[in-house]
């Protein structure tokens, strides 16, 4: 069973940066295209970043494109997220999930995390 295990958010003033992560087990990580979503309260889950098995095909919102970066590490079976210059806005629970994100017609069919927060306030 796949077990997807997110980390590194936290509280941070606007324009800061944090870098989160997910750590991945039970199934082939690099056959699979990953995704980053979030949720803020009250809200659907969105699509932040994908990114293609390779790494070659990426994908943003585009409420993020120019902050975020999505990669991956085949070897070691993590995906990462480095968000920038960070909003308000983005205050959410982000979650990794197996898949690009274009694979499902509803996002909460795609296998995810436990989620880990991000707080943006000053």
């Amino acid at each position: 069973e796949a077990q997807l295990v997110e980390s590194g958010g936290g509280l941070v003033q606007p324009g800061g940066s944090l870098n989160l992560s997910c750590v991945t087990s039970g199934f082939s990580f690099k056959n699979y295209g990953l995704t980053w979503l979030r949720q803020a309260p009250g809200q659907g889950l969105e699509a932040v970043s994908s990114i293609g098995q390779l790494g070659t095909r990426t994908y943003y919102a585009d409420s993020v494109k120019g902050r975020f970066i999505i990669s991956r590490d085949n070897a070691k079976k993590t995906l990462y997220l480095q968000l920038n210059s960070l909003k308000i806005e983005d205050t959410a629970m982000y979650y990794c999930a197996k898949g690009f994100f274009d694979v499902v017609g509803d996002l909460a069919l795609l296998r995810r995390g436990q989620g880990t927060q991000v707080t943006v306030s000053s």
